[in-house]
């Protein structure tokens, strides 16, 4: 009588292959007990492990992928200080609304409390940062929390998830027949607005003496560029974009008013926002910065956003693409156009003239030294138009978004709703993999100031060891923001004891 044996998996498999299962091409990190296992075990399934040189940009990689894939990538980090390292950038991915799965390892069950090795309370630290955090009660189990954990971060309003794995959990077996088994969850359904909605807010617009339209990273990330490129060309409605809207509909169509955007804001009457947020970066939709009695109709797939700071004439709750092609379709019906002679477009284009013409004055250095906007402006005649442009630091950025114009949704990546400095490096990393993998005829371009370089500038060892060809730009100033005069300096140097 034949005797046979059922093949026992251990749980970096059951990680690895749960992972997979759920369509994660791309794993960033740093291996080291109790994580090594894994990220050998998840390199022999077939997903693409990057090393990197701090948990923190690791992270930063991750959910980059998962912004321009609409797919989580994976930050493996070990126990205690590498997953504490990461919060950073879980934090960055919920603020930004990005898709990432951060998976830590963590003390052996029966050292809890016992202060073992980096022992930490690491599933409590992470539900601050993140939209769901656990760790898996089984080994059996570990597939239900993977698909729940890639699942959460993609529904609703993305973000990050955490997954907490003890070391005895991964270097432990159990029969392969045991393991749960977990279909790739699908994409988030579609829900659609309100007719009644659309067509009242249609009604604004077209009543409109001074409309405007904001797109942003929402729109982008939600891949509606067809659908708004549609509406913008069949409405007339001049737009600007946020800075990671850039790109969805082309800097350079006649109907943006990016260089009027100080002008637009103030003196708009009614605003479509098309996955876009009242924050910090809209300036909470207030004066003095809007009209105190401007009507805001928002776009948004997140019921509780709706009204936040501002109360929205008109809430348009769903996919943004589905949104956009039901203001589409009832547009078709009523067929009317903002007219381009209307008073409005006058007001908008004399002040994109006049700021046309002061940026160009800046351009010319022939009577001072180099600036920001000479520097972009020589830039830009070397930078092709699918290029994809990762740009922070302070003036780097603020003044680069202004001067490189965007003809592709999500060919800007920069410091984001969090206004993250340090993001650089891996954000360059995740885009430079997805180019060699996917779009070999793109190029990546890094954009820093000198002092974001200096967060994240030893990935750049990480950029060199995997081969990536990523150009390089530093913008130094010789300090942080607006930097130091030569004078400064000197001065500083007597007067400073800890720089003599």
């Amino acid at each position: 009588m034949s005797t046979s044996t059922e093949e026992e998996v251990g749980g970096a498999v059951i990680i690895a292959e749960a992972l997979v299962a759920q369509g994660v091409e791309y794993m960033f990190g740093i291996v080291g007990f109790p994580v090594i296992e894994l990220g050998v075990c998840a390199q022999a399934v077939g997903i693409k492990y990057i090393g990197m040189r701090n948990e923190q940009a690791a992270c930063y990689a991750a959910s980059a992928v998962g912004y321009l894939t609409r797919r989580p990538a994976v930050c493996l980090v070990v126990s205690g200080p590498g997953m504490i390292h990461a919060l950073g950038g879980m934090a960055n991915a919920n603020e930004n609304c990005w898709p990432v799965i951060v998976i830590g390892g963590s003390t052996d069950r029966n050292q809890e409390g016992c202060g073992g090795f980096q022992e930490f309370p690491q599933v409590e630290a992470a539900r601050l940062y993140s939209k769901y955090a656990a760790r898996p009660d089984s080994l059996s189990r570990i597939p239900f929390f993977i698909e729940k954990a890639v699942r959460t971060s993609l529904y609703g309003r993305p973000g990050a998830c955490y997954i907490d794995i003890p070391g005895d959990m991964i270097t432990a077996t159990l029969p392969r027949s045991a393991v749960q088994v977990y279909e790739r969850c699908p994409p988030m359904p579609k829900t659609l607005a309100d007719p009644s909605s659309v067509s009242q807010a249609l009604a604004l617009l077209r009543q409109s003496k001074c409309p405007l339209v904001i797109i942003g990273k929402g729109s982008a990330y939600g891949r509606a560029e067809n659908e708004i490129r549609e509406f913008i060309a069949a409405t007339g409605l001049p737009f600007l974009a946020t800075p990671m809207g850039k790109g969805v509909v082309s800097d350079t169509s006649q109907l943006c008013v990016g260089a009027a955007r100080s002008k637009a804001l103030q003196e708009a009457d009614v605003i479509l926002l098309l996955g876009a947020r009242l924050n910090w970066i809209l300036h909470f939709g207030l004066p003095p910065r809007f009209r105190s009695d401007v009507k805001f109709i928002q776009v948004d797939l997140c019921a509780e956003q709706m009204g936040a700071n501002i109360r929205a004439a008109v809430c348009l709750l769903g996919d943004i693409r589905v949104v956009v092609s039901q203001l589409n379709m009832t547009h078709r019906q009523q067929d009317w156009r903002f007219p381009a002679s209307a008073p409005w477009w006058n007001v908008l284009s004399s002040r994109i003239e006049q700021n046309r013409q002061m940026t160009e004055a800046m351009t010319d250095t022939s009577n001072g030294p180099l600036n920001y906007y000479a520097v972009f402006d020589e830039l830009n005649k070397h930078l092709d138009e699918n290029c994809i442009i990762i740009s922070e630091g302070a003036n780097t950025m603020d003044i680069g978004r202004a001067m490189i114009p965007n003809d592709l949704p999500r060919h800007r990546l920069d410091a984001g709703t969090f206004g993250t400095m340090g993001v650089g490096l891996g954000y360059a990393i995740a885009a430079a993999l997805l180019c060699r993998d996917h779009f070999p005829q793109k190029r990546v371009v890094c954009i820093e100031g000198d002092s974001a370089f200096g967060f994240s500038g030893m990935e750049l060892e990480t950029v060199c060891r995997y081969k990536l060809p990523i150009i390089f730009v530093i913008i130094n100033n010789n300090g942080i923001s607006f930097g130091q005069e030569e004078e400064d300096w000197k001065e500083a140097f007597k007067t400073d004891s800890t720089l003599s």
